[in-house]
């Protein structure tokens, strides 16, 4: 599902109550939600340039990053932890934790500050979920926990790699995500894939079903991850920005569970997962 978000919603930093309710409804029946066009293009056009200059920097090293870790062409991949390179609208943007807030409550924390790249030449990842169940066997699963912020760079076609979704599976409990559970559920409800344009938002359950395409094209395909936990949740080591971005976290409704430090650290290869 898609939201269109208008031009007084962005102004007041909040969806309209109809329009949170939708996103609300979405993300617990079908697993996800598309927010259009609320993030600021000049903000992902000076990401992209520089991430893009990382992107070969991952390549060029031979790291396992690159090399066998994942599947090949998909890097994990996080964005400058420090000035210019981080906005409020792509960090904190209020539209997300407007949604985020009241699908996990007051409290809820960001856990995660990543991303992926998907390279040019890539093959298709294994379907996956990137998280469990917190009590495994229920059919239907427990509400959300956890959803994933997705702010790719620029407009994300099927010829570039749109993530394949499997609406509803975040609430099948009670199966092991393997080959026969997968052709099972494609006979019940086959994927979709999620397109976007650039500005837009994807926000998914962290137990539904996905998985990285191919990219056709001869673009990279920059995307931003963040995750926003329920505060009720273990809270693992703080994410790392460079002192002098403190201000753009200062309108933050979602936990931003972070430490400022002095000098930059080595964000392309010393990297630390989700709530570690």
């Amino acid at each position: 599902m898609r939201i269109k978000v208008s031009s007084e919603e962005l102004a007041k930093q909040e969806l309209s109550a109809p329009h949170l309710k939708q996103a609300i409804d979405a993300i617990r029946e079908e697993g996800y939600i598309i927010l259009e066009n609320i993030v600021p293009h000049e903000y992902l056009d000076c990401l992209n340039e520089r991430m893009t200059q990382d992107s070969y920097k991952i390549i060029d090293s031979n790291s396992e990053r690159w090399e066998g870790r994942r599947t090949i062409g998909h890097l994990q991949q996080g964005a400058p932890p420090f000035v210019p390179y981080i906005f409020p609208d792509v960090v904190a943007n209020p539209i997300v934790e407007h949604v985020s807030i009241t699908l996990l409550g007051e409290g809820a924390f960001n856990g995660f500050y990543n991303g992926n790249t998907n390279t040019p030449g890539s093959t298709q990842q294994s379907l996956h979920m990137d998280t469990g169940h917190l009590w495994p066997n229920l059919n239907p699963s427990h509400p959300a926990a956890s959803v994933v912020v997705n702010i790719p760079m620029i407009d994300v076609t099927e010829e570039r790699g749109a993530i394949e979704l499997w609406p509803g599976t975040h609430l099948v409990g009670d199966v092991a995500l393997d080959e026969v559970a997968e052709e099972v559920r494609r006979k019940v409800r086959p994927p979709v894939r999620g397109i976007t344009e650039k500005g837009d938002i994807l926000m998914r359950d962290m137990r539904l079903w996905h998985r990285g395409t191919p990219n056709l094209s001869c673009k990279h395909r920059h995307m931003i991850a963040l995750v926003h936990y329920a505060g009720w949740l273990h809270r693992g080591q703080p994410i790392r920005y460079v002192k002098g971005c403190e201000e753009e976290f200062q309108n933050s409704r979602v936990d931003p569970h972070a430490v400022f430090l002095d000098e930059p650290h080595d964000y392309l290869f010393d990297y630390r997962s989700p709530n570690s």
